[in-house]
């Protein structure tokens, strides 16, 4: 996942609203959310195991992964990184121990009392607790200045979006927005992207997660067309 977005206002009838748009080889195969773990939604990396982003529908709580920058982890003691959003998501403690194991990443941990953010860059690991607002995060971190094009693009946009007084209510400006607000792919803003590589591989964003946390529950869509907001379907969390 290339691109977190993260909307928080305590004083609202769904404090928490995320999308999340996933970028990888599009040759990577990969089955759209499902309870694939005990008490965990999201999608699922079949050539890894793990996944992107998870949620805890239960205790109203999500974990998101984005690759970092950094110093890669010894090739002999790799592990996937797909495990550390279920982790997040289970209520689970980042287990700082065994950070050596894994490549550069940024995890984000977002429940009904707000967002966490850690970054490990393969030296150190970092945590910053994310305030009232509209917040983006991509595979440099949490970018909170104009210098990212995609960033201070969306950002305004995700900010004046429309946001519902209820789970059920009209989303409309989130997934116009979340699937890319019309701009083609080669627009160096652009959040949904789709790279053909010298060696053959395309490299693109394959799937969009919107969600929301409230009180009363949990709204979740998700869609494997990222850049068509009509083809989000609601993901069951019962």
């Amino acid at each position: 996942m290339c691109t977190v977005v993260v909307s928080i206002d305590p004083s609202a009838e769904i404090p928490l609203i995320l999308v999340g748009v996933r970028d990888e080889f599009i040759d990577r195969p990969w089955v759209p959310p499902g309870e694939y773990w005990p008490g965990l939604i999201g999608g699922r990396d079949l050539q890894a195991g793990g996944t992107w982003l998870a949620v805890d529908p239960a205790a109203r709580r999500i974990g998101a992964l984005l690759n970092g920058h950094g110093v890669l982890a010894p090739e002999r003691t790799r592990r996937s990184r797909g495990d550390l959003p279920l982790r997040a998501a289970a209520g689970e403690r980042i287990p700082e121990t065994d950070l050596v194991h894994y490549d550069p990443f940024h995890l984000l941990f977002a429940d009904l009392g707000g967002a966490r953010l850690w970054h490990w860059d393969g030296i150190a690991l970092k945590r910053d607790d994310l305030p009232r607002g509209t917040h983006m995060i991509v595979n440099s971190g949490w970018e909170r200045g104009e210098e990212n094009e995609r960033v201070a693009f969306f950002r305004p946009l995700f900010a004046k979006a429309h946001r519902p007084s209820e789970l059920d209510g009209d989303w409309k400006d989130w997934r116009e927005t979340a699937t890319g607000a019309g701009l083609p792919s080669e627009d160096p803003r652009t959040m949904i992207v789709r790279h053909e590589l010298p060696d053959g591989r395309t490299f693109g964003s394959l799937s969009v997660t919107l969600l929301a946390l409230a009180p009363g529950g949990i709204h979740y869509e998700f869609t494997g067309d990222p850049r068509d907001p009509e083809a989000f379907n609601r993901v069951p969390v019962e």
